[in-house]
């Protein structure tokens, strides 16, 4: 099955539609136990096909932790030296993994730094020409393949990004917070529904 047809799947499995170019002017983000409303900008359009192929080159799911794993694992392969807004945008889901699976997220950035991602106009334009047939062959390609070690200054360049990503967490969570705790008390007619979490079930 080819690149694209198992991108389809998984477009239509997850409730994303089809399209690949497609998507709406604002985004919902998880940030800690919230889905806060984020532009969508253009750096996410453009790369956006390329973030959902590592999900199935790496087998990460989209759920809160499937995508802090995720943004772990492109910060691994250098994902913000290519462009900072991706940098920017794998730190806040991080922020989220971070708080809930912290050992998951240094293990997918460790898998990352063996790896390669596919945001590099080379890689990208590869993609596009269909130099893999599947996902497989892809895997082969950029799934750790290189020397399998992880520094000491790669250690520390995941501890600045965790720092980073609480700052950014703390940044959008807490104008988010007051505004859901001022507008639920409001409309919901009492503290208590405020600030009652919610079960969720698309952690994973």
């Amino acid at each position: 099955m080819s690149i694209d047809s198992e991108l389809k799947i998984f477009y239509s499995k997850h409730g994303f539609g089809e399209d690949f170019g497609f998507r709406p002017k604002t985004i919902s983000v998880y940030t800690g136990c919230m889905l806060v409303p984020l532009p969508n900008i253009e750096t996410r359009r453009t790369y956006l096909k390329y973030h959902d192929i590592h999900h199935l080159v790496t087998g990460y799911t989209v759920g809160r932790i499937g995508e802090g794993k995720i943004s772990a694992w492109e910060l691994g392969t250098g994902s913000a030296f290519i462009n900072p807004m991706l940098g920017v945008m794998n730190l806040i889901a991080l922020s989220t993994g971070l708080f809930l699976e912290p050992k998951d997220m240094w293990n997918a950035f460790k898998r990352g730094c063996i790896s390669t991602n596919l945001y590099s106009k080379k890689m990208r334009n590869s993609v596009d020409n269909q130099k893999w047939s599947n996902i497989k062959q892809l895997q082969e390609s950029v799934l750790e393949f290189k020397q399998d070690s992880v520094s000491i200054f790669r250690a520390i360049e995941f501890a600045l990004y965790s720092l980073f990503a609480v700052l950014i967490h703390a940044i959008l969570v807490v104008p988010a917070i007051i505004l859901r705790f001022v507008t639920d008390t409001i409309f919901n007619g009492g503290i208590f529904e405020a600030v009652k979490p919610k079960k969720r079930d698309d952690l994973f």
